[in-house]
């Protein structure tokens, strides 16, 4: 299940990216930031290695 976490996070980080430089899509893009970044810390506050 942390793997899963740890997947959907980095996926959504690319999402955010791809949206961001190429589409400029606007505001909404920024919440796959914050929930890639959310899931980021729960596995890092949980104790498991981020990597």
């Amino acid at each position: 299940m942390g793997n899963l976490i740890y997947i959907i996070a980095v996926i959504l980080i690319i999402g955010w990216a791809i949206g961001f430089f190429a589409f400029n899509v606007g505001a909404i893009i920024h919440v796959l930031l914050v929930i890639a970044v959310i899931a980021i810390l729960v596995r890092i506050i949980q104790g498991r290695k981020v990597v």
